[in-house]
């Protein structure tokens, strides 16, 4: 059975019986988009690739604890989400203590079919974008990345977060609006 015919239980169970390859297989298949919704969370590319790592190392300790029954991308995700909010508390407490400034996003790579004040623009605006994504709480945000980024159903977002389908509708228009309104101003 090829790795791709393989469901993520049965990989997860092979992994839990030590089967080093299944553990790849498994982090092959979900670490873009945990790196995704990280990056979406904390706004920085290098933070980004540092939480999800995180989020793979906490997920295979855990992995007796995973259910069979329940997607592998709810569960994984759900873990993404509480390294992002670590995350957020670690920098607020050294923010407040050593007042340090927040770490400056990575130069994107240029697009070679733009002009440089094309290229420039675009980083800009995306720069913009993703800012108004970080700065909007918690709440919204994850129900934003998840629902529009990740394109997971409203069932599923609220298997990640713990709430009604009713509340996943009503965070998401409360975070698009927030946005719209973060953005145009």
């Amino acid at each position: 059975m090829s790795e791709a015919e393989t469901d993520d239980s049965a990989l997860a169970a092979r992994a839990l019986a030590g089967q080093q390859s299944a553990y790849g297989a498994l982090m092959r298949r979900h670490r873009e988009a945990i790196y995704r919704i990280v990056r979406g969370h904390v706004g920085d590319g290098h933070e980004a690739l540092d939480i999800t790592q995180e989020t793979f190392i906490a997920a295979f300790a855990a992995l007796a604890r995973y259910d069979g029954m329940r997607p592998f991308r709810v569960w994984i995700a759900r873990i993404a989400l509480n390294k992002c909010r670590d995350w957020a508390r670690r920098r607020t407490v050294r923010r407040f203590f050593a007042f340090a400034r927040p770490v400056e996003d990575a130069a994107e790579v240029a697009d070679p079919d733009s002009t440089p004040e094309e290229a420039l623009h675009s980083q800009r605006e995306l720069a913009r974008i993703n800012a108004a994504i970080a700065s909007l709480p918690a709440n919204l945000k994850d129900v934003l990345l998840l629902r529009t980024i990740e394109q997971m159903s409203q069932a599923e977002v609220a298997m990640v977060l713990g709430v009604t389908e009713k509340a996943v509708e009503t965070r998401l228009y409360r975070a698009r609006a927030k946005l719209t309104e973060i953005l145009r101003d």
